[in-house]
């Protein structure tokens, strides 16, 4: 029985890769095998483009894809975006005033394709958490750094604020975070991707915070891209993990959660898979392609 849906929305970290942070192949052949039968795949992922770029190449990615949480939806060849969800200026200096004030360094990301760089820091360098430090490395991530997020020369630019803790400080901040925006932001709170080589990383449980225009999200990008082909909310498949996927997961035609899921996430989902580390997505994907789910 042939597939009942045209696109498939998926998440990356902790769906599509392991926890090595790398492509499962089931996962690769899976979604060359979607696009074969003309599933339109977009990719669905909290990374910016340039932190998830080495991925679309090798998943063949030459359509739209929702980055930074569905805040930009880009494409993956030209790095040019599509859509944005851009943050106003004065809710990027509140959040960053509630970051900062609890003694964070506010990680404010931009639109590289209109900036020209990908985040500014309104504090001092050593501020940054060490696994931020080590995932800027790692991605090759440019920064700028400014006294104030009021030196911000490209203030309509901004698409997210964040900071990273240890889970019990970033849960904390959080709160305050959400008491001092209210219904201006969309809020995401999740555990971070931490690199092994990092002094002390298994010890730690680092959690990332998130603030967004309340327009945006995963899902809002998806159904933008999907209308453009004249897709139904009900002829989409999505798989995903964290808290970011909820809106996709629960709204989606299809909702597949990871084994490894958030608890939320596989309450609203209508089908679980297998773990991330052992191909889960891509066992997920055939099923769709054969029609058994």
């Amino acid at each position: 029985m042939p597939s009942r849906y045209r696109m498939l929305a998926l998440d990356l970290d902790g769906t599509l890769l392991d926890a090595r942070g790398r492509l499962h192949p089931a996962s690769i052949d899976a979604v060359m095998r979607a696009r074969a039968q003309g599933l339109r795949v977009m990719i669905c992922t909290g990374r910016g483009l340039v932190e998830s770029k080495s991925f679309m190449h090798e998943l063949g990615q030459t359509d739209p894809v929702a980055v930074a949480g569905g805040a930009i939806t880009a494409d993956p060849v030209s790095n040019a975006t599509v859509r944005r969800v851009a943050m106003s200026s004065d809710l990027t200096a509140l959040v960053c005033g509630a970051l900062l004030s609890e003694g964070h360094a506010p990680l404010v990301l931009k639109d590289p394709s209109s900036a020209g760089f990908d985040y500014l820091i309104p504090a001092s360098e050593t501020m940054i958490d060490p696994v931020t430090r080590w995932w800027f490395e790692t991605n090759r991530v440019s920064v700028r750094y400014a006294d104030a997020i009021t030196d911000d020369e490209h203030a309509e630019h901004t698409i997210r604020v964040g900071m990273v803790a240890d889970a019990d400080e970033a849960q904390r901040v959080a709160k305050i975070v959400e008491r001092a925006v209210g219904v201006r932001a969309l809020m995401h709170a999740f555990k971070a991707v931490v690199g092994p080589e990092i002094t002390g990383a298994g010890e730690r449980t680092v959690h990332i915070v998130e603030a967004f225009d309340a327009g945006a999200g995963k899902w809002p990008a998806i159904l933008h891209e999907a209308g453009k082909h004249g897709i139904e909310p009900g002829e989409i498949a999505a798989i995903g993990d964290e808290i970011n996927d909820l809106g996709m997961i629960e709204s989606a035609g299809l909702g597949v959660a990871m084994a490894n899921a958030a608890d939320a996430v596989k309450a609203v989902a209508n089908r679980e898979t297998g773990h991330h580390d052992e191909g889960g997505a891509g066992a997920a994907i055939e099923k769709i392609l054969n029609g058994i789910w």
